[in-house]
């Protein structure tokens, strides 16, 4: 996703640089081609610099080809078996505008299978499109004009197929968006019809997502605050944990770690690993007298406390071992505490250190000063104000949230996933490599743990099980871990951990993505559809109550998961997530259309497929949310900005439209990883988009109403719960502060109310964890609210007004 982001930079920077050129020749007649690289003569990484691949359905093949229609290059699309796939750009264009789409194709045996053939599309606009080209031809002129609405970005597709799949070969060049015409856009309007009510709004739609990725939860909610504490990677003299030359900065205070983060301390002999009888993984460092091992880039504050623990074993003799955690270099800057370190086996020795300043740079030295050598089984420094492992202060935030489910393991990291790799004695659980993305998983926070966690922060768990790699057999245990009776065999292993009573998990997910090529396991959807019944069978049989969650993926995938397995299944899960965009209102309003799409394609299969018939098998979007940007925060630790609080408001405003479709959302993910949650070292704050999700759950109604809109703003009514207070959310993504006329009909308002705003000047604020909060929610009383409704500049707002 990150790669397509730059893309998509790279194709708003040609078509805005095409623009000013043009603006800057009073001579220049012709409209502007808003379109980046529209001959594909420029390249980039032996790709046409600017445009990406896309695939909907089939086995689409792509060329940057070496011929063209003029100069030397184009772009081609084929598929012997059938495709429904494009070569795509993102181009900015003027709202309330009329634009005309060209370009020129050139067909090989091009055969519609259900789909319409070759053709350009604007992805954004639902039936604008070309003619369509079968046959073999050679060029051939299509375009197509449209209106872009409240649109200031569109994607513009060079497609084979549209609508189902083509077979063939076709070939696309010299494309134009042009401007040829403009208008006023209407004024903004409410209008809510109280009385015309859908389902209740489930509450489950403010849930969230955490994987074992990045600092989702190492570094984000657990308290560890050293890395690789088991010793996977080996330790030698030099501190290289990032790469070659590569060190924590002010822009990137978070690389990725890639080696050991532990460094030699003394004589570059004085620590070698064995792996005779490891305490715990392949290896154990064997440090010897006068010697040490050390880790750096730890974050302290001044005066706080901090839990470290050792296990250790002298390999001959008596030894002293001395504990330092250091705020400089100087003797003075460190606390130290000593340990005496026995022969006869492993022991755990506890102490407490404080830090004497605040330091980015600070490290923990363990060194062996008499006897020894000695063997350093594992290590752990953690806050003291820690809670359950946890970092108090990201809980603190958690609460804020108040999100009442969370999703975990995964994700990708699921399908590659033993969740027997987390229960156990968590000093000698394995490290593994992740299997999905960068790192080491440490495993110490693994099932009871998660469960723990969701007690702390009052949510219920969604646990999704293994079918990538996995065997149904995993995934029964693991129900029966967490579900069984203490006399079952996991739930005697679920005792022995300290946890006698079931923890009678609900919901689980059967999967994660397993569509996709990059999904561990992933296999064809015929197949998939054996295996997950296999699942869903096997788990219902060890204990009946569970809710299972499919995986699913509107288009093909889904249409067969309904076919196939309607009747071993409870949600089906959907997942998107939408890129920046130029022009506020059209960076807002994808969240929302993403939404919409996926409900309209649900509500196709229930009017089409006789295997949904009697059956109420609702939603899980249990992935979603924005992903673009730098990775400020880690892997994929990209920062949120005001304008994406707005996104997620109006894509809360089309779940409660959507009331009857979508029982479950989890916003993805919660911390850190493309968070609403962000962590530095030592602090955790909302993020914008998390204040949006916080002020939907505690202040919008549960009941939608009617409402339509005009113009630019977004809104939904809801009434409370007790109907004594109709709850209006309104987005306004533009620059100016709006009177926003509002008509309601089916109830009496008194004008006496509270309104509760995120608002600024600038969409691009946002906040940091170690920075006082630029981005709030404020609360006011209003009055004499009749006719119309006011709302800031780049707002969100949710009006709580009461009724006679």
């Amino acid at each position: 996703m990150y790669h397509e982001a730059i893309i998509l930079m790279g194709a708003l920077v040609l078509g805005l640089a095409a623009a000013a050129a043009s603006a800057a020749d009073p001579a220049a007649q012709a409209p502007v081609n808003a379109l980046g690289n529209p001959s594909f003569e420029q390249e980039a990484r032996g790709q046409p610099r600017g445009w990406r691949t896309e695939k909907w359905g089939g086995e689409p093949a792509y060329e940057f080809a070496s011929s063209g229609r003029t100069g030397k290059r184009s772009v081609c699309v084929s598929s012997e078996k059938g495709a429904d796939g494009a070569w795509a750009a993102t181009a900015p264009v003027e709202p309330w505008s009329t634009y005309r789409l060209s370009g020129w194709i050139k067909t090989e045996n091009v055969k519609a299978a259900g789909g319409r053939g070759a053709l350009l599309n604007v992805h954004n606009i639902q039936g604008v499109a070309t003619k369509a080209i079968v046959g073999t031809n050679d060029w051939t002129r299509v375009e197509a004009t449209f209106e872009t609405k409240d649109l200031g970005s569109v994607q513009v597709n060079c497609l084979l197929g549209g609508w189902g799949l083509a077979s063939g070969k076709a070939w696309y060049d010299d494309l134009a968006l042009e401007q040829v015409g403009q208008s006023a856009p209407p004024p903004p309007r409410i209008a809510i019809d109280a009385a015309r009510t859908g389902e209740p709004i489930s509450k489950y739609i403010y849930g969230q997502f955490i994987e074992h990725l990045g600092r989702c939860i190492y570094g984000g909610i657990w308290a560890e605050m050293l890395e690789d504490r088991k010793f996977y990677h080996p330790i030698t003299p030099r501190y290289a944990p990032y790469g070659a030359g590569k060190a924590p900065t002010k822009e990137n205070p978070f690389p990725v770690v890639s080696a050991s983060p532990w460094q030699i301390v003394g004589a570059d002999d004085g620590a070698r690993m064995v792996k005779d009888a490891p305490f715990v993984g392949e290896h154990t460092p064997h440090v010897a007298a006068g010697s040490g091992i050390r880790q750096n880039d730890l974050g302290l504050v001044k005066g706080k406390k901090y839990d470290a623990y050792l296990w250790l074993k002298s390999a001959q003799g008596a030894a002293t071992v001395e504990v330092a955690l250091r705020w400089g270099d100087g003797e003075k800057d460190a606390d130290r505490g000593a340990i005496q370190a026995g022969t006869d086996r492993y022991e755990k020795h506890p102490l407490r250190l404080a830090a004497g300043a605040d330091t980015a740079q600070g490290s923990l030295e363990i060194r062996v000063t008499k006897g020894g050598p000695c063997l350093v089984g594992t290590v752990s420094l953690m806050p003291a104000d820690n809670v359950q492992g946890m970092r108090a202060d990201t809980l603190a935030a958690l609460k804020d949230l108040g999100s009442p489910v969370y999703r975990w393991p995964g994700g990708n990291f699921v399908s590659g996933y033993d969740w027997r790799d987390g229960v156990g004695d968590r000093d000698r659980r394995p490290p593994r490599k992740n299997p999905a993305w960068t790192g080491v998983e440490h495993n110490d926070f693994g099932l009871d743990e998660f469960l723990a966690f969701c007690r702390l922060v009052g949510a219920e768990p969604y646990i999704a099980v293994n079918s990538g790699q996995g065997a149904a057999a995993a995934a029964v245990e693991e129900v029966q871990y967490a579900n069984g009776a203490a006399d079952t065999p996991m739930g005697r292993l679920r005792a022995a951990a300290g946890h006698p009573q079931p923890y009678g998990v609900r919901w689980w997910g059967i999967g994660n993505e397993m569509y996709g090529a990059w999904q561990l396991g992933h296999m064809p959807l015929d197949k998939y559809v054996q295996k997950h019944n296999e699942f869903a069978g096997a788990m219902r049989a060890a204990d009946p109550s569970v809710k299972l969650v499919a995986v699913g993926d509107a288009g093909p995938w889904s249409e067969g998961m309904m076919r196939g397995c309607a009747g071993h299944m409870d949600l089906i899960s959907e997942h998107f997530y939408c890129r920046g965009l130029p022009g506020m209102p059209s960076h807002v309003a994808q969240i929302r259309d993403a939404v919409r799409r996926k409900c309209e394609a649900h509500r196709r299969y229930r009017r089409d497929f006789d295997s949904l018939r009697g059956k109420d098998i609702r939603i899980a979007m249990d992935e979603w949310n924005y992903w673009y940007g730098t990775h400020v925060f880690g892997e994929l630790g990209t920062r949120y900005f005001l304008k994406d609080a707005l996104g997620i408001a109006a894509g809360i405003h089309e779940f409660a439209r959507q009331s009857d479709m979508v029982f479950m959302a989890n916003y993805a993910q919660t911390v850190n990883v493309i968070g609403c949650v962000k962590t530095s070292r030592t602090a955790a704050a909302l993020e914008t988009t998390g204040l949006a999700l916080k002020l939907y759950r505690e202040r919008f109604g549960t009941i939608p109403a009617a409402t339509e809109t005009s113009g630019l703003v977004d809104a939904q009514a809801a009434w409370t719960a007790d109907r004594k207070t109709l709850t209006i959310g309104v987005v306004n993504p533009t620059l100016s502060a709006a009177d926003v006329p509002l008509q309601v009909k089916g109830a009496r308002l008194t004008g006496a109310g509270t309104r509760w705003q995120i608002a600024g000047a600038d969409p691009m604020a946002y906040n940091d964890p170690d920075e006082p909060p630029k981005v709030r929610i404020e609360e006011a009383a209003v009055r004499g609210v009749s006719d119309k409704l006011t709302v800031a500049p780049c707002s969100v707002t949710v009006f709580a007004l009461s009724v006679e």
